[in-house]
């Protein structure tokens, strides 16, 4: 087992890692966000990619997905947990409150979304009826609610191109369509992940209601931030023990 972890904002943080390493890999679709960081969880390898970068230097839309994926796979992981913001599109979702996420909504435009780029060789289709791996997910359920935080077992991700956040009238139509959450990072990261045959899970923060909630003025990035490090050591200390979860 070699777990590779993709940090969102605030939790790409090494000194998790027990003895970490810088390692440099380039692959056919570019550079990564950032250089690999390898080292041991409880004697588990495991290797950390910061999303958007180590500075937070590339936005929603300039991440190298296939990139980062591809990265990933190359250190050999055998799966993938990623971290990652999002708002709540509930009202039963509330600050600080993580979702183990089990299906997501594709509401990006511009972003390289797979690593089949010609039928030249035959058509390739990906299954994507259930994207996040199921024992991945419920080791993460299972550990959230062993170091009692506030959790829910599922929830759908509508992940939108960004870096703007959305109008009243797209939140409004993202709750009709089922999300329960939104982001702008999940597509098309677990779809590369799923082409590769990695399995992924992943764990979002919920920081703020969007904007559909009309009562609530409209989310702020430094409320997001505000939110994200009250809580971000919670979420790093359940990506450390369902590592350790997983082992048994």
């Amino acid at each position: 087992m070699k777990i590779g972890i993709i940090g969102g904002s605030g939790l790409d943080d090494p000194d998790i890692l027990k003895d970490p390493k810088e390692i440099e890999i380039s692959t056919d679709y570019g550079t990564p966000s950032s250089c690999l960081m390898a080292g041991k969880i409880f004697g588990v390898e495991t290797v950390l990619l910061a999303r958007h970068g180590r500075n937070h230097q590339y936005s929603p839309s300039q991440v190298n997905n296939r990139a980062n994926i591809k990265a990933l796979q190359h250190a050999d992981v055998t799966h993938i947990i990623a971290t990652t913001a999002c708002g709540s599109l509930r009202q039963e979702i509330d600050r600080g409150h993580l979702v183990i996420l089990d299906q997501f909504i594709d509401f990006t435009r511009f972003r390289k979304n797979t690593f089949v780029e010609s039928f030249e060789n035959g058509p390739i289709h990906t299954a994507m009826a259930h994207p996040f791996d199921e024992k991945l997910r419920k080791t993460l359920y299972k550990t959230a609610k062993h170091l009692e935080l506030k959790v829910h077992d599922k929830g759908c991700v509508v992940t939108i191109e960004g870096p703007r956040f959305s109008t009243v009238a797209e939140s409004k139509m993202f709750r009709i369509w089922g999300a329960d959450v939104i982001n702008m990072s999940t597509a098309p990261e677990v779809m590369l992940a799923n082409e590769a045959g990695i399995p992924y899970a992943a764990v979002a923060m919920s920081t703020d209601y969007d904007c559909w909630k009309e009562d609530e003025a409209p989310v702020t990035w430094d409320e997001i931030l505000s939110v994200f490090k009250q809580n971000a050591d919670n979420v790093k200390t359940l990506i450390v023990d369902a590592i350790k979860e997983l082992l048994e």
